[in-house]
């Protein structure tokens, strides 16, 4: 008898080849577990976007409210971004700006930007729609 009763099922602390853990009411082998796996798909984020267009010059819009400065436009070159944040520099000064994306309201760019559909297995595009908010302004307008 071993004197720690009580613990012959306890797991082994670095576990064993072979080792099935114990389930209530089952004293057979258990087959082999398929687990699922379905492949990651990268959702289209704010910060996914600006991630296909770095290096771009983009006007940043936010909005301070209750704060002495009010709504604030920044253009920069997008350096990087996160769920939280955006990174651009001004390349006139040099300056760069760490900006919290919980007070953005929106973006522009002057140029295409790049944008890939989030999904494997649909059509995915670098560029503009047709027909849609992103097509090119029309010059004789």
């Amino acid at each position: 008898m071993s004197s720690f009763q009580g613990f012959d099922n306890v797991p082994p602390m670095f576990p064993q080849p072979g080792y099935i853990p114990p389930s209530i009411g089952y004293t057979g082998n258990l087959p082999p577990q398929q687990i699922p796996t379905s492949p990651f798909i990268e959702q289209s984020y704010i910060e996914n976007i600006l991630r296909l267009n770095r290096g771009k010059i983009a006007t940043i819009y936010m909005d301070f409210e209750n704060s002495e400065w009010g709504s604030k436009a920044f253009k920069g070159v997008i350096e990087a971004a996160g769920k939280d944040h955006i990174i651009i520099s001004d390349p006139a000064t040099g300056m760069r700006y760490l900006l919290l994306t919980i007070y953005l309201n929106y973006i522009t760019f002057d140029e295409e930007i790049n944008y890939e559909y989030p999904f494997t297995g649909f059509n995915s595009f670098t560029g503009p729609m047709p027909n849609t908010q992103f097509r090119k302004k029309d010059p004789e307008k």
